[in-house]
């Protein structure tokens, strides 16, 4: 499904470098990241979903190569292939609820809006438990309830490959495994890949593997 050889990437004017010689990720995966901040795991997720670009080596995801894509073509993969729960969440506040959870179908025309993602929708907004705030602005719901609109968004167009950054954080104990149960049970039922960055050892149970990115991990000393 993902496989990434010789890549090396670095922030402009930073001693950041990460540099993975070799990382397969299978077809269905359950993989959790792990490491200190700041050592590159969400970069990681930038590069699997294509925004960011490595500046030497090779992603392949999905059969594609991202080095080869152009812009526009990056955009179309990520909408198709990829389900991404940021860490800022990215929504927007003045929509309400469920036309944050249905933007994608919104803005690409690659994904067909019927009643059977209508009834999606719905279903991922009970399980989640904020069904009530269907017509709620953004802006007026509480930090953990964004949370799950953000999930909800990225479950919806059940993508291929599920990028989770840091999903759980700031939700208290039973919010987090209900959340770690949700991703887990969704990336079993439409076999996807589920990639999800974490600080918190106890929910890596349910993962069928853990990488360290701090092991790809480097500052580059300067004089």
């Amino acid at each position: 499904m993902i496989q990434i050889q010789q890549l090396q990437f670095s922030y402009p004017k930073s001693q950041f470098r990460l540099n993975i010689p070799d990382l397969k990720i299978r077809e269905s995966e359950k993989l959790a990241v792990i490491g200190p901040s700041g050592c590159g795991k969400t970069t990681l997720l930038n590069l699997i979903s294509g925004i960011l670009i490595p500046n030497q080596g090779t992603l392949l995801s999905c059969g594609i190569n991202l080095n080869s894509l152009n812009d526009s073509q990056r955009r179309a993969y990520r909408i198709s292939k990829i389900g991404f729960v940021f860490q800022e969440f990215e929504l927007i506040e003045y929509l309400n609820v469920l036309e944050n959870i249905m933007l994608p179908y919104y803005i690409n025309g690659t994904l067909q809006l019927d009643e059977a993602v209508h009834e999606r929708a719905r279903e991922l907004t009970k399980s989640m438990q904020i069904d009530q705030y269907l017509n709620s602005r953004i802006d007026r719901i509480s930090h953990g309830e964004r949370q799950r609109v953000a999930i909800c968004r990225a479950l919806l167009p059940q993508p291929q490959i599920l990028l989770a950054d840091e999903p759980t954080g700031n939700l208290d104990p039973v919010n987090k495994q209900l959340i770690r149960d949700l991703l887990t049970k969704h990336a079993t039922e439409t076999k996807a890949t589920l990639i999800m960055v974490t600080h918190d050892d106890s929910l890596l149970d349910q993962f069928e593997r853990t990488i360290d990115i701090e092991c790809f991990h480097e500052v580059v000393e300067t004089a």
